[in-house]
């Protein structure tokens, strides 16, 4: 019965040995491969290709291990380097399979992203009354989880599409729609996009005052952010504000400058902008040879630009082609591993087995010997705490018995000091009872003066300090801590003062303190004030109860 339970305890704990490592490795897979995604992700824009193929291979992990996640995002990515090099139908693919699982997995945002994405997709694809719908899902996300700055970016992208419908007031309203959200959360770059868009507008309109104004403000936050590339294309835009004014010499400076500044950041798209801007210019102006001279330059580096996007286009088709053939290979090797997984699992199990059977066989013998020898052990320490229990035992008795004597000893020594004051008492009255008596007898004149003797022979019998010098020893055995607390308070206490004290402490009323201290109830209340002082009591405690207390 031992055995089995032994056993079965060992086949758990290595089955949860082999849960556990199977936990820790997709979580430290997801971990990698999440890293994996952003690096990808970050490289798009500059080697799309190969950003691609370091997709697809991630996707390919994401779906072995299971992190549906992170192959949506993968898929989404995928979609956006197919957008960007024209294949409309492979993006297409791509963003509804993510959208698909976005929405499996409850990922909403992530779901709305992809939902904008899709309406740019079919916005460049000719097919606009299909975009709307896809911003309007977004928005309806975006809403339900108060994103602003996804409210901007939709609001944005439904503002350009009206726009280039040439649908103006719309295009207006959604674009101002944008500028709010953005704003609301502070996003520099939002709005900056923003005003771009309403300088654009403006533009088309022919109002060129306000293009200029909403591009000079796009401007002044792209320079904030140190967006370079942004800053290069508002430059041009407003070069062309300039020129459409009838400014030209003025917009050659302009053109000039933001051809600067695009040699600078190295973009051939807006080089070949800024060129054929200064050849319009120079054309307007009369000088033609210029502007022949410039135009030739933006037509080699549109030139240039079809190249790089030929040969760019030519890698990732060769992308495409050996990413179709890899995939069956990915699949193949995929089912082998997964194969190998699980018969290196079961030999490990198989092996894991063996060694507890035979340890437990080993084992066994060496427990037996342990439970003897625990056995003994605990019939020793039993016998030891009895032995221990009982000379405590007898220790506590005899303890008991010398606190009785003691009790014993103080409570007779109390009854002789009360008895002797007793007696004191009695003498007292026996004596003023006869004099008293004399006084009636004799008629003398002078009875004035015996009576205030006696008075004053009360008045010493009440200070007589013998008796409170011995209720002052019984006390302080009695009550040893609280005099010792009553010292933390005041150290300069009277005897008189110790006197009330201790009548305080020992529950008595104020006409009985009054009495065995032979002063009247007002001096009482005198004693008591000053006492308060002296041990600093506030005001509105009670002076019996913090005695009681202490």
């Amino acid at each position: 019965m031992w055995c089995r339970s032994f056993f079965k305890n060992c086949l758990y704990t290595v089955v949860g040995i082999i849960i556990l490592v199977g936990n820790i490795l997709p979580a430290n897979a997801q971990h990698l491969l999440k890293n994996e995604l952003e690096k990808a992700i970050s490289l798009s824009k500059e080697s799309p290709d190969t950003a691609f193929m370091l997709l697809r291979e991630i996707y390919n992990k994401a779906q072995d291990e299971k992190e549906r996640v992170v192959a949506a995002r993968c898929l989404r990515q995928m979609g956006v380097i197919s957008y960007y090099f024209g294949h409309y139908a492979q993006s297409l693919d791509f963003h509804l399979q993510a959208s698909e699982a976005f929405a499996k997995e409850g990922q909403d945002e992530l779901l709305a992203a992809n939902y904008n994405d899709l309406g740019s997709l079919y916005y460049h694809n000719k097919q606009e009354p299909l975009a709307r719908p896809q911003y309007d899902k977004a928005l309806a996300i975006y809403s339900r989880f108060q994103n602003q700055n996804g409210l901007g970016d939709t609001y944005g992208r439904i503002g350009h599409l009206y726009e280039k419908r040439q649908m103006y007031d719309s295009a207006f309203y959604f674009q101002r729609q944008a500028f709010y959200h953005y704003e609301v959360t502070g996003n520099k770059s939002g709005l900056a996009k923003i005003n771009e868009n309403l300088g654009s507008i403006f533009e088309d309109l022919g109002r060129f005052d306000s293009a200029r104004h909403y591009f000079n403000r796009a401007l002044e936050l792209h320079q904030q952010l140190n967006n370079k590339l942004a800053i290069i294309e508002v430059e041009n835009n407003l070069g062309d504000i300039l020129r459409k004014t009838g400014h030209y010499s003025e917009s050659l400076v302009q053109s000039g400058k933001a051809l600067q500044l695009s040699l600078e950041a190295n973009d051939p798209y807006q080089q070949s902008s800024a060129y054929r801007d200064l050849a319009k210019a120079w054309n307007l102006l009369g000088h033609n040879d210029s502007a022949f001279y410039y135009l030739e330059l933006s037509r080699a580096k549109l030139s240039d630009i079809y190249s790089i996007e030929n040969s760019k286009q030519v890698a990732f088709l060769q992308v495409m082609s050996e990413t179709g053939k890899k995939n069956a290979e990915i699949e193949r090797l995929r089912l082998g591993h997964r194969n190998t997984v699980i018969l290196s699992i079961a030999g490990i199990i198989v092996v894991v087995l063996l060694v507890v059977v035979g340890l437990l066989v080993i084992s066994r013998q060496r427990l037996k010997i342990r439970n003897e020898k625990a056995l003994q052990m605990q019939n020793l320490q039993r016998f030891e705490s009895q032995k221990a229990l009982m000379e405590a035992d007898l220790r506590n008795k005899e303890l008991q018995e010398n606190n009785l004597k003691q009790d014993l000893d103080l409570r007779a020594r109390e009854l002789s000091t009360y008895t002797l004051h007793i007696i004191q008492k009695n003498q007292l009255l026996e004596e003023l009872r006869e004099r008293l008596e004399g006084l009636v007898k004799e008629d003398k004149r002078d009875q004035k003066k015996q009576l205030q003797q006696l008075i004053h022979q009360i008045n010493q019998n009440f200070n007589h300090d013998q008796y409170w010098g011995e209720f002052r020893g019984v006390f302080e055995q009695v009550h040893q801590s609280f005099l010792n607390n009553l010292k933390k308070y005041a150290d300069n206490l009277t005897s008189n003062d110790l006197k009330l004290v201790s009548l305080i402490k020992m529950n008595l009323s104020p006409t009985d303190i009054s009495t065995l201290l032979g002063i009247s109830p007002d001096s009482l209340k005198v004693a008591r004030y000053r006492l308060r002082k002296k041990i600093n009591m506030p005001r509105e405690e009670n002076l019996n109860a913090f005695i009681q207390g202490l």
